[in-house]
């Protein structure tokens, strides 16, 4: 299976394309990539990550934010352009519009969405089929979206380091003063 038909892609593509849910991008492109590349910050689904948390922060009027990520998105599709995420997205629209967007966030302009250029008719009909079945979310709830979902595994998990640390850093004074 070409990678880019992977359920989570697909997702992807469905969500930027479809309702415009960000967010959703970012949770579902995040999964997917640590499932293949973890760890892998120039891997080219952190592009389309960054990409998505970019337009997330623009409508969201965070403009050194969506800059600053959508910078780093065009970045990432710049050394990865031969990558096999690209074989079926048309690369040079993606990266123009990407390019467009810093522009228009330099200049002071409204939030404008893109969509993604699928060049594979099977994939843009998976998509579009996606696309039909999905929720008419309100903007209010696309703009607050990081703020609405529970997120006590993501503490949980960040607590549980730094108790972690602690204990290490614990051990290391008890060894010094040992010795």
């Amino acid at each position: 299976m070409h990678p880019l038909f992977h359920r989570l892609f697909v997702d992807f593509c469905t969500y930027y394309n479809g309702n415009q849910d960000y967010f959703e991008c970012h949770e579902v492109l995040e999964e997917y990539w640590k499932e293949i590349a973890p760890g892998d910050k120039n891997h080219p689904l952190v592009g389309y990550v960054q990409l998505a948390t970019g337009m997330y922060h623009w409508r969201r009027n965070n403009r050194m934010g969506a800059m600053k990520i959508l910078k780093k998105a065009l970045n990432n599709f710049s050394i990865n352009q031969s990558s096999p995420f690209f074989d079926y997205i048309h690369y040079n629209q993606l990266y123009n519009d990407c390019e467009k967007s810093i522009a228009a966030i330099e200049k002071g302009y409204d939030f404008t969405s893109f969509k993604i250029e699928i060049q594979n008719a099977e994939l843009a009909a998976l998509v579009q089929k996606n696309i039909t079945e999905l929720p008419t979310l309100p903007l209010n709830y696309l703009l607050n979206k990081h703020m609405l979902r529970d997120r006590s595994d993501i503490l949980n998990e960040r607590n549980k380091k730094l108790e972690e640390r602690m204990v290490n850093s614990n051990n290391r004074k008890n060894k010094k003063r040992l010795t």
